[in-house]
């Protein structure tokens, strides 16, 4: 069956104003059923900390993400932090960032007692690797490209950049699992990449999660014994280090819901399609090459008059967010002594808006949602 042949027919009753919120993190009961066995068999072996479960769920995202090792840990932010620590980035270093990324991306690298420098980013809302270049100095230890919003962004030109500067590659692909470009997963060009599974996430733990993965073994060892402690052999110190470890309970969820991942990636491209083909000539949508697959952390529009949409949709009861409206070089913490350039990015998230996509959405929300934007630029 084809994409086209499973779109949704308009709801009958188009007057009817439904709440649709911008996620749904409620748990269907038939998931819940497995959810609540996969915790049931860790609290029946008692391997709360470091149990079979999180061995297992390392290794299926490295086989996943065809990577030699995949480390599990707290949280997203503390994956970046171990990854930059592991490559051996800190205080003096510089890292090269896009400005466009939730905090913690930049947080990460100045929790090491690196700085930041912030690289402007295309109209993809991805780190623009024409830019990267007018940044390196002397410094610059190491590239941190951010996957925005499910699209991998140029990894093969920035790897190449990394290349000719002897720079590591450090991918924060936080949002980003499920996507491919040139048929490469994230992390295919990077020393490490890193990734979160917090509720938000297609890959969503039912709370804080991360994931490192990476090809060098030594990198690999490092990061094992950063994630608890800097121990090695669970006793012996050779690093200062805090405790960052996953969970066994976490682990075990994780598992579940990565055996049904790809039904959920594709009703979240089915989704994609619809407004696509409904919103176009409306506003401009995220276009998919036919190089890439999106994984369509959110479906980011951009548009004129964003501000007011936003409005007119949430009297619609439609939930929406700017993802960001900071950029990161002008949060309080970052914003008197940036370095770098953002001036694009800074015209374009005047005109960026996500509307929901999540898998939960019904087709009378889908309806609801590009007839309410084709009544506000009507």
């Amino acid at each position: 069956m084809t994409l086209t042949a499973t779109l949704p027919s308009p709801d009958t009753n188009s007057s009817t104003i439904l709440d649709v919120p911008f996620l749904d993190l409620r748990v269907p009961e038939d998931e819940r059923a497995e959810l609540l066995h996969a915790v049931e068999i860790v609290l029946k072996h008692g391997r709360l900390v470091n149990g079979p479960e999180v061995h297992a769920l390392e290794m299926a995202m490295a086989a996943r993400l065809e990577r030699k090792y995949a480390v599990g840990v707290s949280s997203g932010t503390d994956a970046l932090v171990l990854a930059l620590r592991a490559l051996n980035i800190g205080k003096g270093d510089e890292v090269i960032v896009p400005a466009l990324s939730f905090v913690a991306t930049a947080n990460a690298v100045k929790m090491v007692g690196a700085e930041p420098v912030f690289c402007d980013i295309g109209d993809d809302l991805n780190i623009d690797p024409t830019e990267i270049r007018h940044l390196i100095t002397p410094n610059t230890k190491a590239l941190m490209p951010v996957h925005w919003a499910g699209r991998m962004c140029a990894i093969d030109h920035i790897a190449m950049i990394a290349k000719t500067h002897k720079l590591k590659v450090i991918e924060d692909a936080s949002q980003a699992f499920g996507a491919s470009f040139n048929d490469m997963q994230p992390g295919a060009r990077a020393d490490v990449a890193c990734f979160s599974m917090n509720p938000m996430k297609t890959l969503a733990a039912l709370g804080e999660a991360g994931m490192i993965v990476t090809d060098d073994k030594d990198v690999y060892e490092r990061l094992d014994s950063l994630r608890y402690q800097g121990v090695k052999n669970k006793e012996v110190c050779h690093s200062l280090s805090g405790n960052h470890r996953l969970d066994t309970i976490q682990a075990a969820m994780l598992l579940v819901r990565l055996a049904g991942f790809n039904k959920l990636l594709d009703t979240r491209r089915k989704i994609a399609l619809f407004f696509d083909m409904r919103l176009k000539g409306i506003v401009d949508t995220p276009k998919q090459w036919g190089h890439e697959k999106l994984a369509y952390y959110t479906y980011t529009i951009q548009c004129d008059q964003r501000d007011k949409l936003k409005n007119f949709l949430s009297q619609r009861g439609i939930e929406t967010k700017i993802q960001h409206p900071f950029l990161m070089p002008e949060q309080p913490l970052y914003k008197q002594h940036a370095r770098g350039t953002w001036s694009h990015a800074k015209y374009l998230m005047s005109r960026v808006l996500c509307i929901p996509i999540h898998e939960k959405l019904t087709d009378g929300q889908m309806w609801h949602i590009v007839n309410s934007i084709a009544d506000f630029y009507r």
